[in-house]
C-alpha cells in the first residue's frame, strides 16, 4: 500500500489547543511550528498532535510526527520514539525534532516503515502545570500522568514492535544503550542484534541489558496487552556534550539503528 493520505494524520500546524508560546518555551514553540509547516509539504512525514491533555484553563496536545516509508502497510514495522521526559533538559527533544526534520527533507530510511515520534513528553511540566515528576519511573498501566495515559492509549492502539527512548544523562562521558524485553519472550534479541558499536561510532559506548524480569515502569508494563512482544531501547547521550553534538549524534545513531533493525527483521522473515 502506498503512503497513507494526509487525511489520516492532520498535517496542519497546531491550533490554540496545540503546543504554543503559552505552554512551551518560545524557541521550542517556534521550532515545532516550523516543523509542522515543513511536514505539510512532505509525502512521508505527517504532523499529528496527540490529545487533548486537559489542563486548568486550557487544552494542550502532545506533539507527534509520523513517518511512513514507501510501500508502507498495516504490516509495516512500527516503532515509537520518545524524548523530553524531563522539561528541565530539552536537548533530547531538540535532537528528535532534528531527526524528524531530516526525514521530512530526505525520507531515506527505506520501505515498509511506520515510525511515530513524540519529541516532548513532559508537556505539563513545560507549561508549569505539574510539579516535579520522574516520568521515566512511571508504570504505564497505573500512571496518573496525563501524558503517559495518552501514550499508553496510543501504544495499545498502534501495537508497536519496539519503543525507543532518547535521553541525556549527567555524570557519564560515553553513550549508553540499554535493552529491555518482556520476561516471557523466548530468546529475546541481544543488544548487538538491534544495534552495534558500528552504529554508535565514532563515540565510545556502554551496553546495558536487564535480566529476565517483569517491567515495573515504562511502556513494557503494557507488553502483555500488545499483539506482539515489543522491546524497549534507551539511548542516553552524555549531558556534558554540547547541544549541537547531541542533535547530530542522536540523529545519526537512530537512523543507523532503524536501518539495521529493518534489515534484521527482513532477514528473519526469509529464514
Amino acid at each position: 500500500m502506498s503512503t497513507p493520505p494526509s487525511s489520516r494524520f492532520p498535517t496542519g500546524a497546531p491550533t490554540s489547543a496545540g503546543p504554543g508560546p503559552a505552554s512551551l518555551p518560545a524557541a521550542l514553540a517556534e521550532q515545532l511550528s516550523d516543523l509542522y509547516r515543513l511536514v505539510q509539504r512532505s509525502n512521508h512525514v505527517f504532523g499529528s498532535p496527540l490529545g487533548p491533555l486537559h489542563a486548568p484553563a486550557r487544552a494542550l496536545n502532545l506533539p507527534r510526527f509520523v513517518y511512513f516509508g514507501p510501500q508502507s502497510s498495516d504490516a509495516s514495522l512500527r516503532l515509537a520514539f520518545y524524548a523530553g521526559f524531563d522539561h528541565h533538559d530539552l536537548r533530547s527533544t531538540l535532537a528528535l525534532l532534528h531527526l524528524v526534520e531530516g526525514l521530512a527533507l530526505k525520507p531515506d530510511l527505506g520501505q515498509g516503515l511506520n515510525l511515530s515520534f513524540f519529541p516532548v513528553v513532559d508537556v505539563l511540566g513545560l507549561a508549569g502545570l505539574a510539579g516535579e515528576r520522574d516520568l521515566t519511573a512511571e508504570n504505564w498501566t497505573r500512571t496518573a500522568a496525563p501524558e503517559l495515559r495518552l501514550l499508553e492509549q496510543d501504544a495499545r492502539g498502534r501495537g508497536y514492535d519496539g519503543f525507543i527512548r532518547l535521553a541525556t544523562a549527567p555524570g557519564q562521558d560515553v553513550v549508553t544503550v540499554r535493552l529491555r524485553a518482556p520476561m516471557h519472550v523466548e530468546n529475546p534479541a541481544p543488544p548487538l542484534e538491534l544495534i552495534s558499536s558500528e552504529d554508535i561510532a565514532p563515540f565510545p559506548v556502554r551496553w546495558e541489558s536487564d535480566g529476565p524480569t517483569a517491567a515495573t515502569d515504562g511502556p513494557l508494563t503494557i507488553a502483555d496487552d500488545l499483539p506482539q512482544h515489543p522491546f524497549e531501547l534507551t539511548l542516553s547521550l552524555p549531558a556534558v556534550w554540547p547541544t549541537e553534538l547531541v542533535r547530530e549524534a542522536a540523529a545519526s545513531i537512530l537512523k543507523r539503528f532503524v536501518l539495521r533493525y529493518r534489515g534484521f527483521i527482513a532477514y528473519g522473515l526469509h529464514l
